[in-house]
């Protein structure tokens, strides 16, 4: 696979990442062979938007900037969050789905808040540290899944994939108990600050303690010696007993809908159509449950009767970007392109500061064509990549767009731009070099020398000339 790993960095990597786990991802029932499954990172603006809105608070109160940590989503069932090194955020699909309420998902985040304000991945050993960034790059470089169509917004299908054992073979090992101890106890101290209560990191802690009691037949050993420990316990609920969730504000009143809906998305999205039917009954009249079952009906390809689910929603929640990028989404996987726009609009309307509603809005335009369309897409392109210039996808669509407008020194340097985050050095030189000889003097200009410089074989590092190499021997 194209992001495989060497022998010596899957090795670390697998202590690395799951060291800074909150939790130890385990086999659910009924999944056996859990281990060997690949691990796909997906994008979703608001699922983003959601653990934005709970972290950057936390973040705060332990003095980091929140600018400064990147949040991504795993699609994995195990119940898990981990940072790693340059403050990266983890976050499972499966912690957002098998919570119960947000104050359980906050209860992670906030621990997780403590290992990055803790700088714990920095007191790791050089040679560990150094694998783990290179595991977490090569994972990163190809882009990742769209939760809404499935999609790979990357451009790549396979290149968000990294096999499971290159993630976390057999997902062994846990930070010290020192250290997940001091993270607890930090993350009960924000909690407290902001007057948050401190009850979900105690259920979710009890019910993966009842778990873990119930599967010692199945366990892996690393389970004996994980620090999901009866002191941590006592300490988590020490705290709790001294400060109920009464005594202070509670969550924001919309914290708890917000978590609904996006728990009943990813179900929506991530489990069997059928699955996700027997979870929200037709009985089930909330909203949570009909935006499942209209992203359900949507992934079984009936997109009239998603859209019909959808309808009632929207005249209940019509400042609801989230909704709106659904319906335009639905219309334009059914090819009902020009129907697609107007909502996807009014999804970016609504949410002007989401970069993937933007190239999703983009794209719709793109399709539609004709010059003022793709004028239009060009804008919404390069309004998604002033937020975000490393997706790659954007840059390939944006480079699209221009083609079809006839600007082709323009379009070969945002190939270009593609090229050089795929590490496919050989294009990007190729595409860089044509779009500076046809560019006018100017800020384009030197950005395709700048390009061009650094795609050159003597700027790269000793693993980007072997990437370049194993690039130019691939046939076209």
């Amino acid at each position: 696979m194209r992001n495989a790993l060497s022998p010596f960095a899957a090795r670390w990597t697998s202590a690395l990442i799951l060291m800074l786990a909150f939790l130890a991802p385990w086999l659910l029932p009924g999944r056996a062979g859990a281990q060997a499954e690949n691990t796909v990172l997906i994008r979703d603006a608001e699922v983003e938007k959601l653990l934005r809105t709970l972290t950057t608070p936390l973040f705060r109160t332990a003095g980091v900037d929140p600018a400064l940590v990147r949040i991504s989503l795993i699609q994995a069932r195990a119940i898990n969050a981990f940072v790693t090194t340059g403050n990266r955020l983890f976050v499972h699909t499966g912690l957002i789905q098998q919570s119960g309420e947000v104050g359980e998902l906050v209860g992670v985040l906030a621990h997780e808040t403590g290992h990055i304000a803790g700088g714990h991945v920095a007191r790791l050993p050089e040679e560990m540290r150094n694998a783990l960034i290179r595991s977490i790059a090569g994972m990163l470089l190809g882009g990742a899944a769209a939760v809404a169509g499935g999609r790979n917004v990357g451009g790549n299908p396979g290149a968000a994939i990294l096999g499971g054992q290159a993630l976390a073979q057999q997902e062994l090992f846990a930070f010290t108990r020192a250290q997940e101890q001091a993270a607890d106890q930090a993350g009960t101290t924000y909690l407290a600050r902001l007057g948050w209560p401190a009850e979900g990191m105690l259920k979710l802690l009890g019910r993966l303690r009842e778990q873990e009691a119930l599967a010692v037949a199945r366990q892996d050993p690393y389970l004996r010696t994980h620090p999901l420990s009866r002191d941590r316990m006592e300490f988590v609920a020490t705290v709790v007993a001294r400060r109920p969730g009464a005594s202070g504000p509670g969550f924001p009143p919309e914290f708890e809908p917000a978590f609904r809906m996006v728990r009943a998305k990813l179900d929506g999205f991530i489990d069997p159509p059928l699955t996700t039917w027997r979870r929200y009954p037709e009985s089930d009249a909330s909203a949570p449950a009909r935006y499942a079952r209209a992203i359900a009906q949507y992934r079984s390809g009936r997109a009239d009767n998603a859209l019909e689910l959808l309808a009632p929603l929207l005249k209940e929640q019509p400042g609801n970007p989230w909704l709106r990028e659904l319906e335009g989404q639905i219309l334009f996987e059914a090819g009902r392109v020009e129907a697609a726009i107007p909502p996807l609009r009014e999804a970016v309307r609504l949410a002007p500061n989401e970069p993937l509603l933007r190239t999703l809005y983009g794209r719709a335009l793109l399709e539609a064509g004709g010059p003022a369309r793709l004028r239009e897409a060009v804008t919404a392109f390069e309004w998604s990549l002033r937020a975000e210039r490393d997706s790659a996808f954007t840059w390939r669509q944006l480079g699209i767009a221009h083609g079809r407008l006839g600007q082709i020194a323009e379009a070969d340097l945002a190939l270009a731009e593609e090229a050089m985050l795929n590490g496919d050095y050989p294009r990007a030189r190729f595409l860089a070099r044509r779009a500076e000889e046809a560019l006018p003097a100017g800020a384009l200009k030197l950005r395709a020398q700048d390009l061009r410089f650094a795609a050159q074989r003597d700027n790269l590092t000793r693993e980007q000339r072997d990437q370049d190499d194993a690039m130019r021997r691939r046939p076209r």
